[in-house]
């Protein structure tokens, strides 16, 4: 018996992960003055919030709806660990705070990466169970084999027994 459903855990928590990458886009659509101010901090044109701001929005829907989920899950690690960079600031703890939750973050990512894609289920439709079997299958026994047994006789030979009578 299973006592968690994996796919609706899944579900969850791609949610979760996905709600961080919209709340940033959100917060670079209503505020991007602090997220400017870092990027021209470290040289960068401000301009490139932006295309920031796009791609939160998109790594949200991708990490819900795919497809490739393990794609987008990849890039999303890419992109916090690029991010990261902009909040390694260690005279300010909020920053540092930031640099950490970014790379832990990404190592969520990289595993939901590499986790195996949900098995979508086929529909009675399509000739897939109505029902969820309450075990999963079982892969059909082989035969046992022989037990090893050690022996001290003599090897056997092609030839019949000797006779004595002659």
């Amino acid at each position: 018996m299973t006592l968690v459903n994996m796919p609706l855990v899944n579900l969850a928590g791609r949610l979760l992960l996905a709600t961080l990458f919209a709340a940033g886009a959100v917060q670079k659509t209503l505020d991007p003055a602090p997220a400017q101010s870092l990027l021209t901090g470290a040289g960068l044109p401000g301009w490139l919030i932006w295309p920031a701001l796009a791609f939160n929005a998109a790594l949200a829907a991708g990490l819900i709806f795919g497809p490739r989920i393990g794609l987008w899950a990849f890039a999303g690690a890419a992109y916090c660990a690029l991010t990261s960079l902009f909040h390694f600031i260690p005279a300010d703890g909020w920053q540092m705070s930031i640099f950490v939750k970014n790379w832990a973050i990404a190592g969520g990512l990289l595993v939901l990466a590499s986790a195996q894609p949900p098995q979508r289920r086929p529909t009675a439709r399509e000739g897939g169970a109505t029902s969820t079997p309450a075990t999963p299958p079982v892969p059909p026994a082989t035969a046992p084999l022989p037990p090893l047994s050690v022996s001290t006789a003599p090897p056997a030979t092609d030839r019949p027994p000797a006779s004595d009578t002659a």
